[in-house]
């Protein structure tokens, strides 16, 4: 494993998709080749085999990516909250470290009221803004409009992730004597909201049609995986097309080899068989994501086993580009593993939900254990002070998750256990540590 030390500042970039499940790539056993470009970038890299969201929703684990902090304590616990501008983002912590930061693509952290453009208060401290508050608002699949930091609209023709790649191509081909920061924000493979659907480039859904489908989905039916899973891995596909693109724009300038180049998702998606719509659940295809690092210090196709959080990724980077790591952070960088320095890596992610429930989950490797506020309205309540266990899965046997077992007696230690864990990490958090009762027998009211 080549763990060298970058050289002074290298520049960075991250490549952020929106609803992708981990295993629309190759390196996780998807069979279709959607994603040869980031196979090979995490061949070259590190790839991070079990990286999770904090929280299966769009601002939450944004606002988690760009400061490091949990949902709940940046206060973005679910969507229409926008991120604080008093906290200290990446885009803060690398321009005072002497880069030029850019924003391009979706940023979903400013109120909504805010649809396309987003006030200088609300970017969230980057110097160079293309972007729109709610890209799936102010675009189409062939029609896209991203404002700039006078509020201008720029309306690009061609396909909607194309066109953020032409975009951030510009933006590297610019002269500059000191390094970048670039957050790159992709609306695909999410769905269009207009229209419920997945719209994939011209001719691309078709190359899928009656595809290989995710072991859990089969085994659920119901949901619409079936009308849209094409879609969505024509989508998958041509992003994978678009990060060569933007590979190849750095490699031209001789900037490749200097360049620190996250690629991971914000969350994942179930296709409506969790609940009645794509993510929000505390199962693996809400929650994992494929998350592969690349560039100095990152190097020798590394595949970590330890399980990872979104709220990792941000000190990684710093770390990765040799700027102190600010207290603040809750996560940790991943480099310590890399020189196999894993003592008090923590066995267990924590997971938050809102909106579908007011929920926490820890995942480890063979277990998933989630409990809930059955009476707490999820979309005004951030936490709560007593929840109930609500689900226990048994990861080794039941990979899908198919089989609850939070009510079987066999695995009332290994719930006393888990539960121990979870109000832990939770107290960890900065929330109260919560009371956790035991389910409910069958028939017993809430």
């Amino acid at each position: 494993m080549n763990t060298e030390a970058p050289r002074e500042h290298p520049n960075v970039l991250v490549f952020f998709t929106d609803q992708q499940r981990w295993d629309t790539t190759g390196l996780h056993g998807n069979p279709l080749g959607l994603t040869p470009t980031l196979d090979g970038l995490a061949r070259r890299g590190v790839s991070v085999d079990h990286s999770y969201t904090c929280q299966p929703v769009c601002a939450p684990s944004r606002a988690s990516l760009q400061t490091g902090q949990y949902p709940t304590t940046t206060g973005v616990f679910r969507n229409g909250i926008p991120l604080p501008p008093g906290i200290p983002t990446l885009a803060h912590h690398f321009r005072a470290a002497g880069y030029e930061t850019g924003y391009i693509g979706k940023w979903h952290l400013a109120p909504d009221e805010h649809t396309g453009p987003v006030p200088e208060r609300h970017r969230g401290g980057y110097d160079h803004w293309l972007a729109a508050n709610l890209l799936e608002f102010t675009s189409d699949a062939y029609s896209t409009s991203l404002y700039d930091g006078d509020g201008r609209p720029r309306h690009f023709d061609g396909y909607r992730a194309d066109a953020l790649g032409t975009a951030a191509v510009e933006f590297l081909q610019q002269q500059r004597t000191g390094p970048f920061f670039l957050f790159l924000s992709f609306l695909e493979p999410h769905h269009q909201n207009s229209r419920d659907d997945y719209p994939a480039p011209d001719g691309y859904r078709e190359r899928y049609a009656d595809a290989w489908t995710p072991a859990d989905l089969r085994a659920l039916g119901g949901g619409n995986s079936g009308e849209h899973l094409a879609g969505y891995y024509g989508m998958v596909r041509r992003l994978d097309e678009v990060l060569g693109t933007v590979l190849d724009a750095l490699a031209r300038r001789d900037e490749l080899e200097n360049t620190v180049v996250l690629f991971t998702s914000d969350h994942g998606c179930h296709f409506k068989t969790r609940n009645d719509e794509y993510k929000r659940s505390l199962h693996d295809a809400s929650i994992r994501v494929p998350t592969v690092l690349c560039g100095p210090g990152l190097r020798g196709g590394r595949r970590l086993g330890q399980l990872v959080s979104h709220v990792d990724l941000p000190p990684t980077l710093l770390d990765a580009a040799g700027v102190d790591v600010p207290d603040g952070m809750q996560g940790r960088s991943l480099l310590p593993l890399l020189r196999d320095e894993a003592a008090g890596w923590p066995e267990e992610v924590l997971i938050q939900i809102s909106e579908s429930e007011v929920g926490r989950a820890v995942r480890t490797h063979r277990w998933k254990y989630g409990v809930s506020a059955p009476d707490a309205d999820a979309w005004q309540v951030p936490s709560a002070d007593r929840y109930l266990e609500t689900y226990l899965y048994d990861l080794h046997a039941d990979p899908d998750e198919l089989v609850n077992r939070v009510s079987d007696p066999e695995c009332a230690s290994v719930r006393q256990a888990l539960g121990e864990r979870l109000a832990e990490r939770v107290a960890q958090s900065g929330e109260p540590r919560p009371v956790i009762d035991p389910p409910l027998s069958p028939g017993q009211p809430q």
